[in-house]
């Protein structure tokens, strides 16, 4: 691996770290045999910029519209596109949240490993409209 640091360095200057991160490049730090990734949020939204929602929309035989996404098995039905979306974007928001609460679950499960990208993305975006505007419908 690539400028893998000790933990015992990094914690004796623990400030120059961050900003080498942060102003910098990511690092890789190893705690005996455990390693992890220090990233800015800067670098790991870039990362997960790709990460979108395609949603499939279903007219319903009522004139509802029921949207649901390939990546994540969410479906929800409103009486019109917009409505739909804003319901999709608020499954979202409640699902990542239980996702990262129960983290071990869920990303150990085979099913919903693959969320996990998603999911982070969703709880690093900062406000509603970014999230609504994901969703491809």
């Amino acid at each position: 691996m690539y400028d893998v640091r000790n933990a015992t360095d990094v914690r004796k200057d623990w400030g120059l770290f961050i900003d080498q991160v942060v102003h910098g490049k990511p690092g890789v730090v190893k705690r005996n045999r455990d390693y992890f990734l220090s990233i800015s949020l800067e670098q790991v939204l870039r990362l997960l910029e790709g990460y979108r929602f395609k949603a499939e929309i279903l007219p319903e035989d009522d004139g509802s519209i029921t949207l649901s996404l390939e990546e994540i098995d969410l479906v929800v039905n409103g009486p019109d596109l917009d409505t739909a979306k804003n319901e999709m974007v608020a499954e979202l928001i409640s699902y990542s949240q239980d996702y990262f609460n129960d983290f071990q679950l869920y990303y150990n499960a085979p099913n919903r490993k693959g969320h996990f990208p998603y999911v982070l993305k969703l709880l690093l975006l900062e406000d509603i409209k970014t999230v609504y505007g994901l969703i491809d419908a």
